[in-house]
């Protein structure tokens, strides 16, 4: 379940700012429910996509986001730092083999060909990479 805001969903969580500033145990738990927050909510400003999420028969792999552009699925897995391991898109491209798949992280854009690296600052603008030929 996500929310509107990531700011609201700080507040609920009474997330002070020096948990962020000073990166304590709390926010290494927390960070990556606070990165799939903004990546759901950059997600949700793109018209004309919706998102679910995906996971196998065991619960052992799973992907965070899913967005239909009405000709294709792409799985989106979310990673709040440089982590670049893709271990559950790599089971659901065994078994769907889709067109493209996007990490979302702090590294660089890269495009490796079936997958997309988009950094969390670009998510914004997933659709028009997704577009190519």
């Amino acid at each position: 379940m996500f929310l509107v805001d990531i700011g609201l969903l700080s507040c609920m969580v009474r997330l002070q700012q020096s948990t962020l500033l000073d990166g304590n145990e709390l926010f290494k738990e927390f960070k990556g429910a606070l990165t799939e927050q903004y990546v759901v909510q950059q997600l949700k400003m793109l018209k004309g996509i919706e998102t679910c999420y995906w996971a196998n028969d065991r619960s052992s792999a799973e992907v965070d986001f899913m967005i239909d552009t009405g000709s294709d699925v792409i799985p989106i897995e979310v990673k709040a730092e440089l982590n670049l391991q893709v271990k559950s898109l790599k089971v659901y491209r065994e078994k769907f083999n889709p067109h493209l798949s996007i990490r979302a992280n702090m590294a660089d854009y890269k495009d490796e060909g079936w997958l997309l690296n988009v950094p969390l600052w670009a998510v914004g603008e997933i659709v028009s990479g997704t577009r190519r030929s």
